[in-house]
């Protein structure tokens, strides 16, 4: 189950055509990295497309990147 959304996430996500599957799988597979200002990034690396692929190969399988951009 995706987590709660803003209407602006939600909104972003429908204009950029991410599935609320593809997110699930980000934030569950996805490695993250701290950066300033409390921030996170969540990105698929090689070793998270593994560990998806090991679980559900169909997921894997739609691939692509996701890319959030900050704000500096």
């Amino acid at each position: 189950m995706a987590p709660d959304l803003t209407f602006h996430a939600r909104a972003r996500m429908q204009q950029r055509g991410i599935r609320p599957a593809a997110l699930e799988a980000l934030l569950n597979f996805g490695r993250v990295r701290h950066v300033d200002g409390g921030r996170e990034i969540v990105f698929f690396d090689k070793a998270a497309r593994a560990r998806l692929t090991n679980t559900n190969p169909g997921a894997a399988r739609e691939g692509g990147a996701c890319r959030v951009p900050t704000r500096s």
